[in-house]
């Protein structure tokens, strides 16, 4: 199981969030570059990354951030957060980021993400951020009367790299992931899942592990030196 170290980006610096709630916020360092060479020289191979202030106004706003990350990093990054059209799209990976994470719109035009998966084949993750098993939209400002679950189904047979699932009342809160949720999700398509959101101790990141998940995204945990990355990363890799 992979990890990935989160790298949160709000007003150029590298902040997080509690339960995506833009008024909790914790800035852990104004230089997002010198924070992806960190988790790189732990140890990570992949980082992911989410432009915050993307999220809330609907279209990427953090790019100079990570462009100097990508460069910094070496390391494939995978990019969410305001990507509502292909030009958005393009303009992410043009910056050198492997993967871009659709959420909003997936939700809102299905057969857009259909469209979009096709034209870029293993280079787009669906984003399902959950709220009580509904689906969040608009930097989860907004619940949707959407089932996370249907909306895996409907997109598991469309060339996605993966998804990623977060359940938003486990975000940044060192709660503990939702097990359960994830399971079902895991169970339901066979696209890779991604869990992020609770993640606290080791012991979370082997029950993440014994589900196969494809991968785990960290962040908090990492930020507060609860958690080793190094230790996560040989967790993901012994406990499956």
């Amino acid at each position: 199981m992979q990890i990935f170290p989160a790298i949160d980006l709000r007003g150029g610096q590298c902040v997080r969030l509690r339960q995506g709630d833009y008024a909790q916020e914790t800035v852990f360092g104004d230089d997002p570059a010198d924070m992806a060479r960190r988790w790189v020289d732990q140890g990570a191979t992949y980082l992911h990354l989410v432009d915050l202030d993307g999220a809330k106004e609907g279209h990427p706003v953090n790019g100079d951030s990570v462009r100097r990350i990508v460069v910094a990093a070496g390391v494939p990054c995978q990019l969410g957060g305001g990507m509502r059209t292909e030009d958005h799209v393009t303009e992410a990976l043009n910056w050198g980021v492997s993967r871009v994470v659709i959420g909003t719109r997936a939700l809102k035009e299905p057969g857009w993400l259909q469209g979009l998966s096709r034209r870029f084949p293993g280079k787009i993750v669906l984003g399902i951020d959950a709220r009580q098993g509904q689906v969040a939209t608009d930097g989860w400002l907004n619940v949707s009367q959407v089932a996370a679950l249907d909306l895996a189904r409907q997109c598991a047979a469309w060339p996605l790299a993966a998804i990623v699932y977060t359940d938003i009342s486990r975000d940044g809160m060192l709660e503990g992931p939702n097990l359960t949720a994830l399971a079902e999700m895991a169970a339901a398509v066979q696209l890779p899942i991604i869990a992020s959101g609770g993640v606290a101790t080791l012991e979370d990141v082997r029950r993440l592990a014994r589900l196969n998940l494809a991968g785990c995204i960290v962040g908090r945990a990492l930020y507060e030196d609860k958690i080793k990355l190094a230790d996560a990363i040989r967790e993901g890799v012994s406990s499956q």
